[in-house]
């Protein structure tokens, strides 16, 4: 048994914060090495080990790597695909340099098995809207959407070209009650929440019947992790895995929180994320993850609305 010693980049994140206390809990604490730019998240705080890391620094993230015997990485850093649109450049530069100094380093060091996420964002107009599958059209209109696409096939390359284990998933939109979003179209879907018990009304960035792809944060952990830990013969897709929960609108989330409290009312007033929503599926066909690591979800839409209650 090779003992494991993990590193998680953009630990502070939605995803990082509950992906790191996971690992945490399979692998020990001081064998998962948090790292972000940002403060360490509150959450994290007596944990485990943290370091302060800049991604983008190939030299300062190689001495980390050989420094802590690193022998997996997860690579959560990322500019999200609302908060990318302002800046495209630099969103382009973070999520591509970063991918690659982590494929360098991982190539080099033997690390024996790197993960990084892609998005639903790789989708485009010209997707199919419903069950959109593994293999499709694949057309991504924001700058997020291009470099997880591209970065799906740097995956694909160091794993074909050099043998590397890097394996990786297409999320949904992520509703969580422990960390903040991070700049998402989907994130409305999470402040739906808090202004529901703090103001009992929610004003929406997107129109009422904008059906998108989402998954409660457990789910997304579980099917990471279960990613992880299947056996490396098992994972058939190199560049990223469509993963699905449930998809929902805008006004079928606001009535499902009406069951819990009566009072809220929601109002929409669209924005420039409304352009982005309406490119991507309404729905995601997962059955290539069904089949070949025996993914499978564990809350729809009820149970995780009374879940987020129960915990908020």
């Amino acid at each position: 048994m090779i003992k494991e010693k993990i590193l998680v980049i953009g630990a502070s994140g939605q995803i990082g914060v509950e992906l790191t206390l996971a690992l945490r809990k399979i692998y020990g604490n001081a064998n998962v090495v948090a790292s972000d730019l940002r403060e360490e998240n509150e959450l994290l705080k007596g944990t485990g080990p943290y370091v302060s890391l800049d991604v983008m620094n190939k030299e300062m993230l190689h001495v980390q790597v050989i420094r802590q015997n690193v022998t997996q990485i997860y690579l959560l850093a990322a500019i999200l695909s609302a908060t990318g649109e302002k800046n495209p450049n630099l969103a382009w530069s973070l999520n591509m340099q970063s991918l690659l100094n982590v494929l360098d380093i991982a190539k080099e060091e033997k690390i024996h098995k790197v993960y990084w996420p892609s998005s639903i964002a790789v989708f485009g107009p010209t997707s199919p809207k419903k069950n959109c599958p593994q293999q499709t059209v694949i057309e991504p209109i924001t700058v997020y959407g291009i470099s997880k696409y591209a970065g799906e096939f740097w995956c694909n390359y160091y794993h074909q070209r050099w043998g590397l284990d890097v394996r990786s998933i297409r999320y949904p939109g992520l509703i969580s009650y422990k960390s903040a979003p991070g700049g998402g179209t989907t994130d409305y879907a999470v402040e739906i929440f808090h202004e529901a018990l703090e103001e009992k009304s929610y004003e929406c960035f997107l129109e009422p019947d904008t059906y998108l792809p989402m998954m409660y944060m457990p789910d997304a952990i579980k099917a990471t992790l279960e990613l992880m830990e299947a056996p490396e013969e098992k994972i058939k897709i190199r560049t990223s895995y469509n993963i699905s929960g449930m998809s929902f609108s805008p006004k079928e989330i606001a009535a499902e929180i009406k069951k819990h409290i009566p009072e809220f009312t929601i109002s929409y007033k669209p924005d420039y994320r409304q352009q982005i929503a309406n490119s991507w599926p309404q729905s995601i066909d997962d059955s290539v993850a069904r089949n070949d690591w025996g993914w499978k979800e564990d809350y729809d839409l009820p149970a995780m609305t009374k879940d987020m209650f129960e915990n908020l």
